[in-house]
């Protein structure tokens, strides 16, 4: 008997001990699992920050988008109430064939028809309500069961404000529709400035990191990161703080109750840039449908007050979704490419501003001297033609830019030499990206010279090669940009003109990270003469002017050849004032089938027109308010 009760007594030792070890020392672990099993996260993301103008403009904000969704958890009781009556039909259908077998369902197949019922007959009303016929996916009811069951359910996402309008006035009081708010990215000028601003697409959230639950399993709203342009580069600023909520489930996964732990969701922040919305829709408007860019930079601080590209396409297709279709509109007409960063030309006869730099540096052009000019000039046993407008003679350099004149710039630049070419548009950056904040700026820029040559081609450099290379021919590439910012280092006697799209404090020191050009002021006032005749009454560029400011301007039209076509570059590049440059303009317009005769003058010159008389026109209403009591 003895022996009995010590058995028993060890044995109820053990149980205490093993009950001792759960409660004590496994407590959070079971804590844990309960938590896991009961206990759910929601993320909500916080809306993106917007993006502004020069001069505050809104350019990117927020709109509401409104979607009329149901709860899952205030329609348990329908989906119930459905499958019973789903399973007594199939029961008395099965009765009244007289089998005697006993009646089998698939329970699974009758919850999703249930499901569908119940949601069909919400849809059913909004539908009503908004004269549609918007339809349900039973493969989307069934992925928002398995892996949303806490989040409201979509009926009908992205509804109109005049549709939301009718629901609000038309949903009866206590309706278990209901009307979900968030932010979807709108763009207030449409295409304006498409390229630099980029768009969005839809992104799962990063939970705050004060939320508690990190081991809960968590559902998240779709929120929204930067995929090109502005908002690529600045998402971390852009991007908004999530927020989050802890909720009570019940056995069947629908919320119960208020939430047990909630942080909100914060927007994110602001960034300003240096675009002028009214330049960048004149520059737009002045291009028109034609293909091209515009770049405009402000000289002495080196912002970005345009960034143009033609074709272009409406930022607010993209928000909330960019459909199928669309995307393929924008490809088959080429519009996704940024011109302006990323188009790789030859640069024409604006090119010959760094030949006549060049060869004045080596000391091989005399701004005064007198070359004899003809309509021919002979490199070897060939004959380089003088363009359409000629043959200009005994010409000086001012009037070699007036004119443009092939036949001067040959013959400097095969003097001038290649090597004191390339090295001056290196000099000048020609052959690096300009730097500014937009993603994949353009870096395969070419200036050709010896060494490219044999690496490239695999033979020599050839005394034609360098007539080519001097009036902005053969294999030179560069982009627009690049361009625009050769002019305002230009206007400002530097080699170097730091880029940027931010807006810059008022007392920020800019170091553009240049050089002196190397001109002595006589030279550099034959070349600023020769390209404001160049937008004189004589002058290749005369469709730029515009009354009461002198502008500095190069026209150029290149050649490029295509598989069966030979094509026209219609460039114009300028600053002005000549005497106090503020604003540098470039322009290339791109003829796209040989039809198309376009010429720097006539075809980009009037499009720069716009731009500065926009830009002046701002400036004059600018000072009208400062000085009006």
């Amino acid at each position: 008997m003895g022996v009995f009760y010590v058995v028993f007594g060890l044995l109820f030792g053990v149980l205490m001990l093993g009950l001792a070890w759960r409660q004590l020392f496994m407590h959070k672990e079971y804590r844990q699992r309960e938590e896991r099993q009961s206990q759910r996260r929601i993320i909500q993301p916080g809306p993106r920050g917007n993006i502004y103008d020069y001069s505050g403009k809104l350019l990117v904000g927020n709109r509401p988008r409104f979607s009329a969704v149901v709860y899952l958890e205030e329609l348990k009781e329908e989906f119930t109430k459905e499958y019973i009556r789903i399973k007594r039909e199939l029961e008395d259908a099965h009765r009244a064939t007289g089998s005697t077998e006993k009646f089998t369902f698939q329970w699974v197949e009758i919850r999703s028809q249930a499901r569908f019922n119940v949601l069909q007959r919400y849809l059913d009303e909004v539908n009503r309500i908004l004269g549609a016929n918007h339809q349900l996916s039973e493969r989307n009811i069934l992925r928002h069961f398995n892996e949303r069951s806490l989040m409201p359910f979509e009926l009908v996402s992205d509804v109109p404000p005049e549709g939301y309008a009718r629901l609000i006035e038309q949903l009866p009081l206590g309706s278990k529709i209901d009307i979900y708010t968030d932010t979807a990215r709108d763009y207030p000028n449409g295409a304006a400035a498409a390229h630099a601003l980029g768009y969005v697409r839809g992104s799962w959230q990063v939970p705050p990191p004060d939320l508690p639950g990190d081991n809960l399993r968590t559902y998240s709203y779709k929120g929204e990161v930067g995929i090109n342009g502005l908002e690529k580069e600045f998402n971390n600023i852009l991007q908004g703080q999530s927020g989050g909520e802890v909720y009570i489930v019940d056995k069947f996964q629908y919320q119960f109750g208020e939430p047990i732990a909630q942080i909100n969701a914060r927007q994110g922040d602001s960034i300003q840039t240096s675009l002028d919305i009214d330049l960048q829709l004149a520059a737009e408007r002045a291009l028109g449908n034609r293909t091209g860019a515009v770049v405009a930079i402000k000289v002495d601080t080196g912002e970005v007050l345009v960034l143009a590209s033609s074709p272009s396409y409406d930022l607010n297709d993209f928000s909330p979704r960019l459909s199928q279709e669309t995307a393929d509109e924008i490809n088959e007409k080429g519009a996704w490419l940024s011109r302006a960063t990323r188009g790789l030309y030859p640069p024409g006869s604006t090119f010959k501003l760094v030949t006549a730099i060049a060869g004045m540096r080596a000391g091989i052009i005399d701004p005064d001297e007198k070359v004899a000019g003809g309509a021919y000039f002979p490199v070897g046993d060939r004959l380089f033609p003088e363009h359409s407008g000629g043959p200009y003679y005994s010409t000086d350099l001012r009037k070699a830019i007036e004119k443009s004149s092939n036949v001067y710039f040959y013959d400097m630049g095969i003097r001038t030499g290649i090597d004191n070419i390339s090295a001056e548009a290196r000099r000048f950056g020609l052959d690096k990206p300009a730097g500014i904040e937009i993603p994949f700026e353009e870096t395969r820029m070419s200036i050709p010279d010896k060494e490219w040559s044999r690496r490239v081609r695999g033979f020599g450099w050839r005394g034609g090669d360098t007539a080519n290379v001097s009036i902005g021919q053969g294999d030179l590439l560069v982009t627009p940009l690049g361009m625009a910012a050769f002019a305002a280092s230009l206007a400002r006697r530097e080699t170097r003109t730091d880029v940027t799209i931010l807006k810059r404090k008022n007392d920020e020191v800019i170091d553009h990270g240049g050089e002196p050009i190397g001109l002595t002021d006589d030279q550099y006032n034959a070349i600023l003469e020769g390209m404001e005749r160049v937008v004189g009454l004589k002058g290749t560029g005369r469709y730029a002017m515009i009354d009461g400011v002198r502008i500095a301007g190069k026209t150029g039209t290149a050649q490029v050849k295509i598989p069966g076509k030979k094509l026209t570059l219609a460039w114009f590049l300028g600053f002005a004032p000549v005497d106090d440059p503020q604003i540098a303009v470039v322009v290339i317009v791109e003829g796209l089938k040989p039809g198309d005769h376009y010429a720097g003058g006539a075809t980009a010159a009037p499009v720069a027109r716009e731009v500065f008389k926009e830009y002046f026109r701002e400036r004059a209403a600018d000072e009208l308010l400062a000085i009006t009591p």
